[in-house]
């Protein structure tokens, strides 16, 4: 039996069917053969913030602060200024030098900044030739930052480190105009200043202060100022942190912010999303001299009251306690029987000082003033300062393992502060009788002058060593018990085992200031 060759049509019926019977047995259903393809990633993002509406309401109250100041002559040779790059002067470089032919011809023949070839008499008078010597000082550029205004008859907020050496001041506004402004008054202690422009015909956009204890940290903030001369520049950043110590003063509190803040910035403000002042810019850190993304603003609550007070007198009052404090660390709170480690420790109360007259003594921890709870030294500057001079208070104390509460008349920081004396360095007393107190570490002899004891050797490896107590200096008392014998140490040691205690205070005086140490009664 022959078979012919299968016909083009029947080879495309028998794959149809082929082809539908695969589909049949896969599925179980006919259906459409179709191709797939996986969805591309798609993230719906929140809207990011922008700062336009808040920039466009705020910049027209920011300001540039210019800065003028009787600048004295730094060279006796005849020029108007000098250079000072760490190298040669232009008077020893050789004489092909372009700079010096440079100046020479730019400068005059008397070097840099010296007069020129046609210079007349008027012209090297003032240049510092002859004629010169007993002309009048001009004032000139010294420094420059920021400001914003407060009032709508023209108040600014700027730095004190920014105005504090100036004779004059010009402001510049959003759009270019200038204006003179006056110095109201200044805080050193704040690094805060208030300005006045003089323009009754005209009526300034002004912004007002926040209330920043609702700043949160990670909030968005924007700063607005003048940096290296640039008007008017904006960055933004968040609140980084809050309550930072710096070490420029007793009233530290910042809010850390890391929007870009550089070298002019100082004296701007800090806006919230509302245009509202949280801020004032005033310090950087910066291993460099440019923005590293850390800046510090003084809070404005702070700026707010300083601010009033200027505005009121041109003057800062502040309520006085005149005691030396020091931080309650956990090993203090310890030797003192405090369950937490917070208050102020009261390192000595200053001669004829309001809280020395109403009775409070070296040892004792300040924790509370008017009820308000005190969580450590800088607050209770800052608490204390927020009085007005002779107000009466209410002060709360740990004394002698138990609390107690005084009524202090607060003095006045302005003319007390100034009034009282300088502790004075006492000299080296001659050690005698050297006793060995193995269990600190430490040995002591009886002081010169009859007071306390003098350190002469610290075992390195002790922790006095790390506590830093050091060859030379006096203990004065331990446990505010005074001290004069390596006996008297022990006596008081012996009580606070007895007292359940694991740590001594000793009250430590150098330099002609005292401090308070913690140390372990059990060492060794």
């Amino acid at each position: 039996m022959t078979f012919g060759r299968p016909s083009l049509k029947t080879v495309l019926k028998t794959s149809t069917v082929a082809g539908l019977a695969a589909v049949m047995l896969s599925t179980g259903i006919s259906g459409q053969v179709m191709s797939s393809f996986a969805a591309p990633v798609s993230v719906t993002a929140p809207q990011a913030p922008s700062f336009a509406d808040v920039v466009s309401a705020v910049s027209p109250a920011v300001v540039s602060v210019r800065v003028q100041s009787d600048a004295q002559p730094v060279s006796d040779d005849n020029s108007n200024f000098s250079f000072n790059f760490g190298g040669r002067g232009f008077d020893q470089l050789p004489d092909d030098h372009p700079l010096k032919r440079f100046f020479k011809e730019f400068g005059g023949q008397g070097g840099p900044g010296g007069p020129g070839p046609g210079a007349g008499p008027r012209d090297r008078a003032e240049r510092g030739g002859p004629g010169g010597p007993n002309r009048p000082h001009h004032l000139r550029p010294t420094a420059q930052g920021s400001g914003f205004f407060i009032s709508e008859d023209g108040y600014i907020v700027t730095n004190n480190h920014v105005v504090s050496d100036g004779q004059a001041y010009t402001v510049v506004l959003n759009d270019g105009t200038e204006l003179d402004a006056k110095l109201v008054g200044k805080d050193s202690r704040t690094d805060l200043a208030l300005l006045k422009v003089d323009a009754p015909a005209r009526k300034f956009t002004y912004v007002s202060f926040a209330d920043d204890s609702k700043v949160r940290v990670g909030d968005w903030v924007v700063a607005v100022g003048n940096p290296f001369g640039l008007g008017g520049t904006v960055t933004a950043g968040i609140v980084s942190a809050r309550g930072r110590d710096i070490g420029s003063g007793p009233y530290d509190d910042y809010i850390q912010v890391d929007a870009a803040v550089n070298r002019g910035n100082s004296g701007g403000p800090t806006f919230d999303l509302n245009g509202q002042v949280v801020g004032i810019n005033t310090a950087i850190f910066s291993p460099s001299g440019g923005n590293v993304g850390i800046a510090f603003a003084i809070p404005a609550s702070t700026a707010k009251d300083v601010i009033a007070d200027l505005m009121k007198d041109g003057k800062v009052e502040r309520g006085w306690l005149g005691v030396q404090i020091q931080p309650v660390t956990q090993d203090i709170a310890d030797s003192l029987g405090l369950k937490e480690a917070s208050g102020a420790l009261v390192v000595a109360p200053q001669e004829g000082s309001p809280g020395q007259k109403a009775g409070i003594k070296q040892g004792d921890v300040v924790q509370a003033v008017n009820g308000q709870p005190i969580k450590d030294a800088r607050d209770l500057a800052r608490r204390v300062a927020a009085f007005a001079p002779n107000t009466k208070v209410d002060v709360d104390l740990w004394r002698d393992g138990k609390k107690q509460t005084i009524p202090v008349t607060l003095g006045n920081m302005a003319s007390d502060e100034a009034a009282s004396a300088e502790p004075t360095q006492p000299d080296d007393p001659a050690p005698a009788s050297e006793q060995a107190l193995a269990s600190l570490g430490i040995t002591v002899a009886p002081a010169e002058d009859g007071s306390g004891l003098s350190v002469t050797d610290v075992d390195p490896d002790s922790e006095a060593a790390a506590r830093g107590l050091k060859n030379g200096e006096k203990i004065l008392s331990v446990n505010n018990k005074k001290v004069e014998s390596a006996a008297d140490v022990g006596k008081v040691l012996e009580q606070a085992k007895k007292d359940g205690r694991t740590r001594a205070l000793f009250q430590v005086e150098a330099d002609g200031s005292s401090r308070f140490v913690a140390l372990p009664i059990n060492e060794g």
